[in-house]
């Protein structure tokens, strides 16, 4: 965004080109990435993210140390403690049994967390390796769209229909190559497909709402009900502040072409 923002201040040839050019050189090293990967379907982002542990207050030794002068009945969670008669020593209560079994379900290891990584992603070939290729190349082809028919002195600018049409017609295909892939080629069909899988899908799945804020369904359709929103929201409290971010951010989304990118 930065680079295409210094590119804008030559004008919109400049800042097309460099757009391209960017959009171009990702491609190249996403399927470079799908080469060395012997035909693997990229993930977004490349890298796994880290599982986030919950650390838990360490319990309180007190309890087992100091010796209480009362016998206590039952703990703050309701389960009955015990004073040693001897020692005058109350152990810990006892946790509930849903604690328990929450404990022992988060421990248990699942199909995909036994599989090496190279089996977490399978290889793709025939219409899922087109697919995959069409998915990569679909940025460079609608960037390459969009600045030459918004470009166009006969055309409609931004609000022409046919970047946006064939931008979404591709990512669209591409999906739909992948699923008759799927059936055809693995096994038990999208069931067979790892956790990692379902959740890339999953999220190509939601990059697709992204076409709303794109090009010419922007430009006629989401400006206008975003505005119009944000109008409303004028003069309220608190809601003001909302309908100022709105404001401030369909700059961006009406003058630059990375915000609402995906790829």
């Amino acid at each position: 965004l930065l680079l295409e923002m210094m590119a804008k201040r030559r004008g919109e040839k400049a800042r097309w080109r460099v757009v391209i050019l960017l959009e171009a050189v990702k491609a190249l090293c996403r399927l470079i990435l799908m080469r060395l990967t012997n035909s693997r379907p990229l993930l977004n982002p490349p890298l796994p993210e880290r599982e986030i542990v919950e650390e838990k207050p360490v319990a309180d030794e007190e309890a087992l140390s100091s010796p209480t002068s009362e016998k206590t009945d039952f703990s703050l969670a309701g389960s009955e403690r015990w004073t040693m008669p001897r020692t005058s020593l109350t152990l810990p209560p006892l946790p509930s049994s849903e604690d328990i079994s929450s404990y022992l379900l988060s421990k248990v290891l699942t199909a995909d967390d036994i599989k090496p990584p190279k089996a977490l992603l399978h290889r793709v070939s025939g219409l899922g390796e087109a697919a995959e290729v069409l998915y990569i190349l679909r940025p460079v082809i609608y960037a390459s769209a969009l600045a030459y028919w918004s470009q166009r002195a006969d055309g409609r600018g931004k609000a022409d229909w046919r970047p946006w049409l064939l931008g979404l017609s591709i990512e669209y295909g591409a999906r739909q190559l992948a699923s008759r892939d799927l059936e055809t080629r693995r096994p038990g069909g999208a069931r067979g497909l790892t956790q990692l899988e379902r959740d890339e899908l999953k999220k190509r799945g939601w990059g697709m709402a992204w076409w709303s804020m794109r090009g010419a369904f922007y430009e006629n359709v989401t400006r206008g009900v975003i505005l119009g929103a944000a109008a409303k929201l004028k003069g309220k409290p608190i809601l003001d502040m909302v309908g100022g971010f709105v404001e401030d951010y369909d700059f961006l989304w009406d003058q630059y072409y990375f915000p609402t990118a995906t790829l």
